[in-house]
């Protein structure tokens, strides 16, 4: 007897071949896929899918869910998405381990504007009690990789300054007590302080520790690097190379002031994965980036950690050497809206430009920035257009990506790709653009990104796998989230099933935790 069978959908089983119309049975938390008459199969409930398509759960590999989830664990934007598993602890940004608890306070606060910054009651120190946090107690599954950032504050600290070999070497004792923990490998965000302020050799060293354990390197690379455009890309291949860690350069795409083409980056990968490197990319369909506000203050001024950089921010001295050292990330303060206010007061500046906020407060773009971020103890996000729409295609669709959404799941405005990154590939990538085929949208979203991270039993609808499944309507499926109105829910994803329960039923979350946390060598479970 199944507990549930899937009839009458086409299945499209995540390789990238064809569908075809079969059986789903899910028993406990394992898929059975059925051939021929159904009429004579037992189950507890038949779901009928007629007219829909029938595929693995949807794994995104990069996530910004590594505190909001664990506040808000029905995670609806994102499983409502189709969304069954995240890897967390992405950009260099992890919360785990920290062994001292003003340190990871401190870390909290300056990455707030990038992973928020919720109240919780979970308390962990180490990567085994952190990943404890999840298992059945949030609605999709979580991976999750060691950022960098926190193996420098526990070792060299918050200054921007070399590690020594004795601080090297405790580096990759907690990567590899992590790693054995159950975490992936090594994340960096080499714009974010203080992990930015790791050098190449450094980056190196530590890699091919993860690599000894089977890890991957997943970058977030050093943007402020020589042309800002190629070489940035070049020190993260570098890094794999010396290193011998598989590379995995996410939320790669041509943006906006590149000086070059969208295919000069693009050929860079090629040209090292046909020199036999592993690497590979993920990108997001959005014009819309998003971080913390932080970021576009320079490196120097976070120096020492947040209490040294609320000093420059708060000085007059610290102010004037901003104005002359700051500049956009995007086209203008113009498009860039800011995000994520917990004040009162402050709620009138929610999904305004930076420039329309230096207008309502009567001071420079950097003199308002500077006083938000005080104010709001250094939480403010923002959402930019910075990405090239002409040249995005080519990198969604190519066949070294595959999907990360990098979501901000904080303030009023964040940028839609939190609420629609995967609907928007099947909508306009696949049925309205015709960009690519559904099998292979799929394969990038399932069993592409399971083959990276080294989750063997999830990605593929087979026979024993675990029973992660979404069942979504082909002309339907789409993101109603725009840049205005992003908090809009994704529709004709009908069923979402986590691990075998139903978390998404007729397009409403069911309210079931049934997440399970993915950890490294464990056969995916």
């Amino acid at each position: 007897m199944l507990d549930l069978l899937i009839a009458n959908g086409l299945v499209i089983d995540g390789t990238g071949n064809p569908g075809f119309y079969a059986g789903v049975g899910i028993k406990g938390a394992r898929i059975r896929i059925l051939r021929g008459d159904l009429s004579m199969v037992e189950a507890n409930r038949t779901i009928d899918a007629s007219r829909m398509i029938v595929c693995p759960g949807f794994i995104d590999v990069h996530a910004h869910s590594g505190l909001m989830i664990l506040a808000e664990p029905e995670h609806e934007a994102k499983v409502r998405q189709g969304v069954t598993t995240e890897l967390i602890g992405v950009d260099g940004n992890s919360y785990a381990p920290f062994f001292n608890r003003a340190d990871f306070l401190s870390f909290v606060e300056m990455n707030a504007g990038l992973d928020g910054n919720p109240e919780l009651s979970q308390r962990w120190s180490s990567v085994a009690e952190y990943l404890m946090c999840f298992d059945n107690k949030v609605a999709i599954n979580i991976a999750y990789i060691i950022g960098n950032s926190p193996l420098r504050i526990a070792t060299v600290g918050w200054d921007d300054k070399p590690a020594d070999r004795n601080e090297l070497n405790n580096m990759k004792a907690l990567l590899r007590e992590g790693m054995e923990e159950g975490a992936f490998g090594l994340s960096t965000g080499l714009d974010y302080p203080p992990g930015s302020y790791a050098d190449t050799s450094e980056l190196i060293e530590l890699s091919h520790e993860a690599a000894l354990l089977g890890g991957i390197y997943h970058t977030h690379t050093r943007n402020s690097l020589g042309d800002r455009f190629l070489d940035p890309v070049k020190e993260a291949l570098e890094i794999g190379t010396k290193s011998g860690i598989p590379c995995h350069i996410t939320h790669l795409y041509h943006r906006v002031g590149h000086p070059g083409g969208g295919k000069d980056l693009l050929g860079l990968v090629e040209g090292a994965r046909g020199n036999g490197q592993d690497v590979t990319f993920d990108c997001y369909p959005y014009l819309y980036g998003g971080t913390r506000l932080t970021i576009l203050f320079p490196q120097w001024s976070q120096d020492g950690g947040p209490e040294r950089f609320k000093q420059v921010l708060g000085s007059e001295e610290g102010r004037a050497r901003l104005k002359m050292d700051m500049f956009t990330r995007g086209t203008s303060y113009q498009d860039m809206w800011l995000t994520y206010f917990k004040k009162a007061h402050n709620h009138r500046f929610e999904g305004k430009s930076i420039a329309e906020a230096s207008i309502i407060c009567k001071k420079s773009e950097v003199d308002t920035m500077c006083d938000l971020l005080l104010d709001e103890d250094l939480q403010v996000s923002f959402v930019m257009a910075g990405v090239n729409g002409k040249t995005l295609p080519q990198f969604v669709t190519h066949p070294m990506s595959m999907v990360g959404s990098d979501a901000l799941l904080i303030g009023d405005f964040p940028s839609p790709r939190s609420y629609g990154t995967f609907p928007t590939i099947l909508a306009e990538y696949v049925r309205e653009e015709r960009h690519m085929d559904l099998p292979e949208a799929i394969r990038k979203m399932t069993s592409f990104p399971a083959q990276r991270l080294g989750i063997l039993n999830r990605g593929l609808l087979k026979d024993n796998m675990s029973a992660d499944v979404v069942i979504f309507d082909p002309k339907r499926v789409g993101a109603p989230a725009t840049r205005s109105e992003p908090k809009q829910f994704a529709i004709g994803i009908n069923y979402v099933i986590v691990n075998g329960s139903i978390v998404v039923e007729d397009g409403t979350h069911t309210g079931a935790l049934a997440g399970q946390t993915i950890r490294r060598g464990r056969n995916g479970d």
